[in-house]
C-alpha cells in the first residue's frame, strides 16, 4: 500500500505520502505521535523495499513513547560535508572507487546516489587579527596551506555526480544550511516529502531549528548515506520540552542554550530526540531555535527538533527562498500533519517543564559546555576552579596559583602584568551564535556604546570577528556597527568556525613567551558551542562559553576574575566607572536595528553566486578523471590501507586473546582527546613524520586539515596534550607504557611495537567515551593502531556508531562495575570471550589476568544496537561492505 494523496498549491498537483493515511489504516491517531517521528514514519513509508519492510513501519505508527520498541532504518535525503570531516570522506569514496576495480567492478559504481554538498568552512585559522587587513592575509594563508586539498575537492566536484563544493570565504555549514542549502520539503517528480540531512559535524542538528530532521554523524556513515546505505538505530525516546514564559530583558539565545544544555544533560538525554513545544514555543525567532538545536551534541541528544510553524516560513521569506517553495513548505506541512498545532499535544516519553522568565544571563566552562554558571557567579567559580581536584572542573593547583602574575615585555619596550584568570582570547566566532542577529546586534550596538564611553580592550587579548555567513557583515556594515567592533579590535578575521574549533592561530609572541614561562592559568571567552581543555588554544586551559554581547564585556575586563553584574568594566573619558547596565542595549533598541537592517535583499545577495563567488577557488586547476591520481609525495592526501587486502568473502576474525590495554583513560574524553583537531607539535609524533617528509614547521598547518592522510592521523590519535592516560599519570599527552617491557613511549610507537609482536589492544575508559565531535578518525586511528575493542561505562552516540562502522567491537561494563570498582589497574593481559555469531546487545564475559596470575572476570554488554552492526562487523566495516554488495549487483 503507498498511502499516497493528492495536494493542489498554487493549481499544480503533487502527491505525497499521507501520515493520515497511514494512521487510519492501522488505527492509531497521528495527533499522539512526535513530530520527528512523523517525519520518521514518511520516510521509512516512502522507502519501502526488501531492507526498509513494514516492520519497521509499525514500530513507528504503534510508537510507545515510554516503550519503544525495534530498529529503525533510516534514508536521508542530503547529506552535508564540511571540509575537515569531508576530505578524509571523499578520500575514502576515491579509494573505493580503486577497489571496485580490483574486484572488477566498475570506478562509477561508487557515486553519490543523493546530493551532497561540502561547505569548506574549517580551514581558515586566526594568524592575523586586530587590523583591517587580518581577513585578507588569513585567506591568504588558508589557500597557501590547503591548495593541495582544495584541488583534491576540486576534481571530486568534477568526478562525483551529486557533488557540490561551496569554496571558502562563504560561510560556516551550518548557517548556510539553514540560510541557503535547504527547501524545508523537497519536491522530486510530482512528489513532496521531507527534507532530511545526516552531516559530518555533530552541530549539523542546527537544521532542526528550521524544523528540517537531520544530525551529525561520522565520516564513514555520512559515505554509507551518500552510497544509498540506511542508517540503522533503536527507535528513539522523544523527550518533550514545554516553554512557558517569556525571556526576561537582558538575557539572551545563548543563555537560554546553555540553560537548556545544563538540564538536558542532567537529564540524560543521551541517543535520544528532543522535541520542543508548549505555549511560549512561538516567542522564539527560527534564529533562537536554531541556536538551541545547535548545542543538541553539547546535551547529549540526537537532535533537538522544533517543529514547522508560522516562523518557520516567515524565515523562509526573509532568507530570499521563492514564494513558490513557501507555498509548498505550508501546503504539505500542513495538509500532512507536520504543522505545529499547539492544541494537539502530542505523547512524549517525558516532558521537561522550561520556563523562559527563569532564564538569567551564564556563561559556561571552564571546560565543558554543559557547565553552566550565573554570570554573578563567574568569578567565584573561576576561583574555586583553580584549587578544585584536578577533573572536569578543576585545575587541582595549590593556592598560591591565585596570586601569580607575570610580565609581558612588549617589544615597543612597554610592559603589562598578567594575573591568574586573565584573559587572552575573546572571539565571537561559531555557528551556534553568528547565526542570530539578536545576539549580533546587541553585541554591535554594546560595542558602540562601549565605545562612546571610551571603554577599551587590552592589548593582551587576542580579538576576533568571524561571522556564519556574508549575511552577518552586510547587516553590521548596513547599521553602522562594525566600526565599534574594530575600534575594539573585532575585526573580521574570516567566515569560518576559527576559533570554535581551534583554529584560533597563535597568541602574540610576547604573551606566549610570559604564559610559558610562567605556566599561568589564562582564560578565553568565545561565543562558541565547546570549551574542552585544550580545544581552544594549547596555552589557555580556562575557557568559557558565553552570548556574543558578554565576549565583548569580557574583552574589555581583561579577566574573568570580576563579578560583571557589580564590579566596573572599567572607565569612561571622565574616570567615572562604567558598568555593564550601562551599556548593554534595551530590548526594543535591538529590535528596531534587526527589523531595520536584516533584509531579504542581503541573502539574496550573499547568495547570488553561492558556489561561484571565489575568484581564488575558480581559479584552481585540476585533473578529470574516474580515479584520482595518488601522489605518493603529498602530506596531505593519501590512498587509505582500509581497502588493501579486500577480496569478496568476508574476512574471519582471530580470537580475542592475549590482549594488552594501550590506553587507560577517565570520564568524558572527547574525540578530540582521541584525534585533535588543532596545531601539530613540532617534537610530537606527527610533526617528526612531516619534518621527516621535508615539511617545514610553518607549513605543518592543523591536525583537521591533514585527515586526508592516515599516517600523519595515526600518529596524531590519542595524542592530544591534554589526555590523561592512567598508565603513564605523571605525563599528559600522546604517551603510553608498553607493557611488555614497561617502557614509556609515545601512543603510536607502543602501538606499533604491538602490531609487531602480533598482540593486540584494548582501550579502557569511563563515562561518555567519544562524546563531541562527529569525528571517524577517533574511530578510524583507533582502528589502524590495532585497537580490537574498547571498555567503557558508557559511549557518546556517534562514537559508538563510528567504532562498529570500522569494525570494532564496543563493550560496556555492567552491574554498575569500573575499571576501578574491578580494581583494574590497565597492566593486565585480557581475554574477551567472543563469539563467532555475535547477537545484538549480547552479554561478553571479560577475563583479565595481572601479573601474579590472579584473575579477574567481568560482564559487558555488546554495544551492537542492530542487524546492521552485526552485518559491519562480519564485513570488518561498513566500507568493506558496501564495496562487496557494489560489486556483486
Amino acid at each position: 500500500m503507498t498511502f499516497k494523496s493528492q495536494l493542489i498549491v498554487n493549481q499544480q498537483p503533487f502527491h505525497y505520502i499521507d501520515l493520515v493515511k497511514i494512521a487510519e489504516h492501522y488505527q492509531e491517531n497521528i495527533h499522539k505521535l512526535p513530530y520527528a517521528i512523523r517525519i520518521l514514519l514518511e520516510s521509512v513509508a516512502r522507502h519501502q523495499n526488501e531492507e526498509i519492510t513494514e516492520e519497521a513501519l509499525k514500530y513507528l505508527i504503534h510508537y510507545d513513547a515510554k516503550n519503544p520498541t525495534g530498529v529503525i532504518p533510516f534514508k536521508v535525503e542530503r547529506v552535508v560535508l564540511q571540509d575537515f570531516t569531508g576530505v578524509p570522506a571523499v578520500v575514502d569514496l576515491a579509494a573505493m572507487r580503486d577497489a571496485m576495480l580490483k574486484l572488477g567492478g566498475s570506478a562509477k559504481e561508487i557515486n553519490p546516489e543523493i546530493p551532497v554538498t561540502l561547505v569548506v568552512d574549517h580551514s581558515v585559522q586566526v594568524d592575523a587579527f586586530g587590523n583591517p587587513q587580518a581577513i585578507t592575509l588569513n585567506t591568504e594563508r588558508e589557500f597557501e596551506r590547503n591548495m593541495e586539498r582544495y584541488q583534491f575537492l576540486k576534481w571530486a566536484q568534477g568526478s562525483f555526480e551529486n557533488f557540490d563544493v561551496v569554496p571558502p570565504e562563504t560561510g560556516i555549514i551550518h548557517q548556510v544550511n539553514i540560510e541557503s542549502l535547504s527547501p524545508v520539503v523537497i519536491e522530486k517528480e510530482g512528489l513532496l516529502f521531507p527534507d532530511t540531512l545526516q552531516g559530518t559535524d555533530s552541530h549539523t542538528t542546527m537544521i532542526n531549528g528550521l524544523g528540517v530532521l537531520g544530525w551529525g554523524v561520522g565520516g564513514i556513515e555520512a559515505e554509507a548515506a551518500i552510497l544509498g546505505e540506511a542508517s540503522y538505530f533503536p527507535t528513539p525516546e522523544v523527550i518533550g520540552v514545554r516553554f512557558t514564559g517569556q525571556l526576561a530583558t537582558g538575557t539572551t539565545a545563548t543563555d537560554l542554550a546553555l540553560f537548556v544544555t545544563e538540564t538536558l544533560r542532567n537529564e540524560k538525554v543521551v541517543g535520544k530526540f528532543v522535541e520542543y513545544f508548549g505555549p511560549s514555543y512561538h516567542q522564539l525567532s527560527l534564529a533562537d531555535r536554531a541556536t538551541l538545536a545547535n548545542m543538541a551534541p553539547e546535551y547529549g541528544a540526537t537532535c533537538g527538533y522544533c517543529p514547522i510553524d508560522q516562523e518557520t516560513l516567515d524565515y523562509l521569506a526573509l532568507t530570499g527562498r521563492t514564494p513558490e517553495l513557501i507555498a509548498q513548505v505550508e501546503a504539505y506541512a500542513k495538509a500532512n500533519q507536520l504543522f505545529y498545532d499547539e492544541e494537539q499535544e502530542a505523547t512524549y516519553t517525558k516532558v521537561i517543564e522550561i520556563d523562559l522568565s527563569q532564564i538569567e544571563p551564564s556563561l559556561a566552562g571552564p571546560k565543558r559546555p554543559q557547565d553552566r554558571i550565573s554570570l554573578s557567579q563567574v568569578a567565584q567559580n573561576f576561583t574555586q576552579s583553580v584549587t578544585a581536584p584536578s577533573g572536569p572542573k578543576g585545575f587541582g593547583l595549590p593556592e598560591e596559583e591565585l596570586t601569580k602574575q607575570t610580565t609581558i615585555h612588549w617589544q615597543d619596550g612597554t610592559t603589562d602584568t598578567l594575573k591568574t584568570g586573565d584573559l587572552l582570547l575573546a572571539a565571537i566566532t561559531s555557528c551556534t551564535n553568528t547565526s542570530n542577529p539578536s545576539v549580533l546586534m546587541t553585541a554591535g550596538l554594546l560595542a558602540k556604546k562601549a565605545v562612546e564611553k571610551g571603554l577599551t580592550v587590552p592589548k593582551y587579548v587576542k580579538t576576533s570577528l568571524a561571522p556564519g555567513s556574508k549575511v552577518v557583515t552586510s547587516y553590521l556594515k548596513a547599521s553602522g556597527l562594525l566600526p565599534y567592533f574594530e575600534q575594539l579590535g573585532f575585526y573580521l578575521v574570516g567566515y569560518g568556525c576559527t576559533t570554535c574549533i581551534g583554529n584560533s592561530g597563535p597568541l602574540d609572541e610576547e604573551v606566549t613567551q610570559a604564559v610559558t614561562d610562567s605556566q599561568l592559568l589564562a582564560s578565553a571567552v568565545l561565543s562558541g558551542n565547546r570549551n574542552f581543555e585544550g580545544r581552544i588554544h594549547p596555552l589557555i586551559k580556562a575557557n568559557y562559553l558565553a552570548s556574543p554581547p558578554l565576549v565583548v564585556a569580557y574583552a574589555i575586563c581583561g579577566t574573568v576574575r570580576k563579578d560583571l553584574t557589580k564590579e566596573s568594566l572599567g572607565t569612561d573619558k571622565e574616570g567615572k566607572p562604567v558598568y555593564l547596565k550601562d551599556i548593554w542595549p534595551s530590548s526594543e533598541e535591538v529590535e528596531s536595528y534587526i527589523q531595520k537592517y536584516v533584509s531579504k535583499e542581503s541573502f539574496k545577495a550573499a547568495y547570488a553566486h553561492l558556489f561561484d563567488a571565489n575568484e581564488r577557488w575558480n581559479e584552481i586547476q585540476t585533473t578529470s578523471s574516474d580515479c584520482y591520481a595518488w601522489d605518493e609525495n603529498s602530506t596531505y592526501i593519501a590512498n587509505p590501507p582500509f581497502f588493501e587486502d579486500l577480496s569478496a568473502d568476508l574476512p574471519s576474525h582471530a580470537a580475542l586473546d592475549n590482549l594488552r590495554v594501550l590506553a587507560k583513560l577517565g570520564d568524558s574524553v572527547t574525540t578530540d582527546h582521541i584525534s585533535p583537531a588543532g596545531s601539530i607539535g613540532l617534537d610530537s609524533t606527527a610533526g617528526k613524520y612531516l619534518s621527516s617528509r621535508n615539511v617545514p614547521y610553518r607549513d605543518f598547518n592543523s591536525f583537521g586539515s591533514r585527515r586526508g592522510h592516515h599516517e600523519v592521523m595515526m600518529r596524531g590519535t590519542l595524542a592530544n596534550i591534554r589526555l590523561q592516560n592512567q598508565l603513564v599519570p605523571e605525563i599528559s599527552g600522546g604517551f603510553t607504557r608498553f607493557l611488555p617491557t614497561d617502557e614509556v613511549m609515545s601512543m603510536y610507537d607502543a602501538a606499533m611495537n604491538y602490531q609487531k609482536q602480533n598482540i593486540g589492544t584494548i582501550i579502557l575508559a569511563g563515562k561518555d567515551y567519544g562524546m563531541g565531535s562527529s569525528r571517524d578518525w577517533a574511530a578510524k586511528g583507533t582502528q589502524l593502531l590495532g585497537v580490537k575493542a574498547v571498555i567503557a561505562e558508557s559511549f557518546e552516540r556517534i562514537h559508538r556508531s563510528n567504532l562498529v562502522m570500522m569494525g570494532l567491537i564496543p563493550l560496556e561494563y555492567t552491574n554498575q562495575e569500573t575499571a576501578q570498582s574491578l580494581g583494574l589497574t590497565g597492566e593486565e593481559v585480557f581475554c574477551i570471550d567472543f563469539p563467532e555469531k555475535p547477537q545484538i546487545n549480547q552479554t561478553i564475559t571479560v577475563t583479565a589476568q595481572n601479573k601474579d596470575g590472579k584473575t579477574i572476570t567481568f560482564t559487558t554488554k555488546l554495544r551492537f544496537d542492530s542487524p546492521a552492526d552485526l552485518r559491519y562487523y562480519q564485513n570488518g566495516g561498513i566500507l568493506p561492505m558496501i564495496i562487496r554488495k557494489q560489486a556483486t549487483k
